[in-house]
């Protein structure tokens, strides 16, 4: 009797350090805040970096002064006219992350394709499902948090 609640102690003993190890737990498909897009966060590397995989409008509706009604919607928002080109969809919005323990990721920067403009950025995963996601100008406390979920 006492070995299987030795063995049961070790197991819960390593599946709550699995589960500390924290690091991956921000990987996977999320919509952002509108629910609007889906943005996949992968590691780059030693950091972490996310892209839109979805769209809930793809592509410029009827009597969109944006672009050509039924083509894909382009970042025509970016500073950089060389990037004006490239799709939405595929973008990557979310780069450099890194790791900082506690559930954070830090050290990021954030770009907003309706604006055309990038931010500083940390996350936090708040629970499995819930990650907010904060772009500021030099300090955090100038800046705008967004809660996205699975």
């Amino acid at each position: 009797m006492k070995t299987w609640i030795v063995i049961a102690g070790i197991a819960l003993v390593l599946t709550t350090t699995c589960y500390a190890a924290g690091g991956d737990d921000v990987l996977g498909v999320w919509y952002n805040g509108e629910k609007d897009a889906k943005i996949e966060i992968v590691k780059c590397g030693a950091a972490y970096c996310g892209h839109i995989v979805w769209l809930k409008v793809p592509d410029y509706p009827e009597g969109s002064k944006d672009g050509i009604p039924g083509t894909p919607k382009l970042d025509h928002n970016n500073p950089d006219l060389n990037l004006r080109k490239k799709p939405v969809l595929g973008l990557e919005i979310v780069k450099g992350f890194a790791y900082a323990g506690d559930d954070k990721w830090v050290d990021g920067k954030v770009y907003d394709p309706k604006n055309g403009k990038t931010y500083s950025g940390k996350m936090t995963l708040v629970s499995p499902n819930q990650l907010n996601l904060r772009g500021f100008i030099g300090i955090s406390l100038l800046g705008r948090t967004t809660t996205w979920t699975r």
